[in-house]
């Protein structure tokens, strides 16, 4: 938190001068009426009554904008606080690997972003300086009561005792309570989030009705820990209305019967009530400070729970001056974590520059993970990927994401325009690469919609066809001009007719490439030089297709259920 400080270091600093100003003043006012009434009012001197009058004027003015000032200075600061942090959440995010991704619900990642920032923001903005301000206050109006009038001070520190102890046990209970109404809230987010991400599905299968079930018992779960947070914040802030109130009750009781016995001035009863009535607030406030502090303290540690977490996949520094792309898996394995078998071991497999390999296996074989490892979205837990000699353990991440681009079968598109979605790996592409990369992957539809280019497709590009979206996903992955390309199954939501016209233009596009193709129709394997069958959880046979169809058995019934399977292998 001290480097996100330290910015506004001077800012803040400066804050108090125009905040314990404030407070000054208004103590100082008070004390001023006890002047005007004990002196002018009381011996009728109006002439000497307009200085006295006009000075409390002028501090009152002085007073509120000094209070103008201090929020100025500290709004400017704490926002910019709350900014930070924000950014550097959101690049730690970027920074963390899929598994951590996999394991952590979306909607409590939202959560610590939104609500628990903000709750941050409000007592560093508001709280923090109170805090301060409050026990300020209240420490030097009560050493003022004590000197102006004893018994009846003694009074006001005597009533704040049980205050003290009841905040003390109000703190401890309420931390617990708003911790679990911000992971209830994070669980909820989760939930909008995946409804409105799978409206589709739920509004195809009809069930409507179940979701909204699911919605309201979460909702449901929040109003009942809220409404015990609010029954609890009730008892405690209705305690602190209670004794002050009745402690100024006795104060004018004892206050008026001291004035009849002249043991008090009226100017100095007044002053004393005055001054009484500074502390309700502040008091009152204390309560208000304490319970954002203990939701910005359980905001805290849900954020620090995030940033906290290395990331388990780090760059290197080694650089390739010329890359060629020459892919190659020695012995590599993967495991996920906690689980009792490896998906894959042993792999061993050797693209070479400008080759395409096709990757063939049954459903849940791991073709996927494989070409994960490429870019490091996992990373081996056995063995190692070289490109160019180079481990790409030892690349920095942002020049192996540059030399390898994935589209993947189930493609990503975010709610913004088309030409943002299609340049996201590249901003600088010029409009002819643009249109060539759309020519490749058969999406020319992109310049008949409304806007055309600059069309917004809606969030997960709802708007448009699984195809029309994996088309996209293609053209933007060609448009990064990789050095490695790997398509995750990408045309699987293509017709035929389209996926021929496809095919055919990528191939120009993967003699200059390195290629790794996950494929599960004859008609895509053609795309490849050779072919990788992969047979649990290995490659257990690479070769041209009409050789594999014609020496492996697996392979051969793999794809028997492709009527083009036959014609590919003639």
């Amino acid at each position: 938190m001290k480097s996100y400080l330290r910015p506004y270091a001077t800012r803040l600093v400066v804050v108090w001068v125009p905040a314990f100003a404030a407070v000054g003043i208004g103590i100082t006012i008070p004390l001023i009426g006890k002047e005007i009434i004990d002196g002018p009012v009381a011996r009728g001197d109006s002439e000497a009554l307009l200085p006295l009058a006009l000075l409390a004027l002028g501090l009152g003015m002085t007073e509120a904008l000094l209070v103008f000032l201090r929020r100025w200075l500290l709004a400017d600061a704490v926002l910019g606080l709350e900014t930070g942090i924000r950014d550097d959440f959101y690049r730690h995010l970027q920074r963390l690997p899929m598994g951590f991704h996999a394991s952590w619900q979306s909607g409590q990642l939202l959560s610590r972003a939104t609500t628990d920032l903000s709750a941050i923001r409000r007592f560093l903005g508001f709280g923090l300086l109170f805090l301060v301000l409050v026990t300020v206050q209240i420490v030097t109006v009560t050493g003022l009561l004590l000197r102006m009038y004893w018994p009846l001070g003694l009074l006001v520190v005597v009533s704040a005792v049980p205050i003290v102890l009841t905040s003390l046990h109000f703190e401890r209970r309420y931390i617990l309570i708003s911790r679990r109404v911000q992971d209830e809230q994070g669980d909820l987010a989760t939930v909008v989030e995946e409804s409105a991400a799978g409206i589709r599905t739920i509004k195809a299968f009809g069930r409507g009705r179940h979701v909204s079930g699911i919605f309201e018992e979460g909702a449901v779960k929040i109003y009942e820990t809220s409404m015990e947070k609010v029954r609890l914040s009730a008892r405690f802030f209705t305690f602190l209305e209670v004794i002050p109130n009745i402690t100024l009750a006795l104060v004018l009781l004892l206050g008026a019967l001291a004035v009849g016995s002249g043991t008090l001035t009226l100017g100095t009863l007044v002053a004393f009530a005055t001054l009484m009535l500074q502390l309700v607030w502040p008091i009152s406030a204390l309560g208000f400070i304490l319970t954002t502090g203990q939701e910005a303290m359980t905001a805290a540690d849900r954020v620090m729970e995030v940033l906290d977490t290395e990331p388990e996949i780090v760059g290197g520094i080694r650089v390739i001056e010329r890359p060629r792309g020459h892919l190659r898996f020695e012995g590599a394995g993967f495991r996920f974590p906690g689980a009792a078998e490896p998906v894959l071991h042993d792999v061993w497999l050797e693209v070479r520059p400008g080759e395409t390999v096709a990757v063939v296996g049954a459903t849940g074989s791991g073709k996927t993970t494989l070409t994960s490892l490429v870019p490091r979205l996992y990373d081996v837990s056995t063995g190692r990927i070289t490109i160019d000699g180079v481990d790409v353990r030892d690349l920095p991440l942002p020049e192996l994401r540059s030399l390898v681009a994935t589209a993947f079968e189930e493609p990503t598109l975010f709610s913004m325009s088309v030409r943002e979605n299609l340049t996201l790996g590249r901003h600088d592409a010029a409009e002819e690469e643009i249109a060539a990369a759309l020519r490749i992957a058969q999406a020319g539809f992109a310049y008949e919609l409304p806007w055309g280019l600059e069309t917004r497709i809606g969030e997960q590009g709802m708007s448009l066809s699984g195809g029309q979206r994996q088309r996209l996903a293609l053209a933007r992955a060609v448009l990064s001009r990789p050095r490695i390309l790997v398509l995750d199954d990408t045309l699987s939501a293509l017709d035929v007719e389209t996926e021929a016209l496809v095919e055919q233009a990528l191939r120009h596009v993967l003699r200059e490439a390195t290629g790794m193709v996950v494929a599960h129709r004859a008609s895509t394997v053609l795309l490849a030089d050779r072919v990788a069958l992969l047979l649990d959880g290995t490659i257990a046979h690479v070769g041209r297709h009409h050789e594999l169809m014609a020496s492996v058995p697996e392979y051969r019934a793999l794809l028997s259920a492709d009527p083009d399977a036959e014609e590919a292998r003639l």
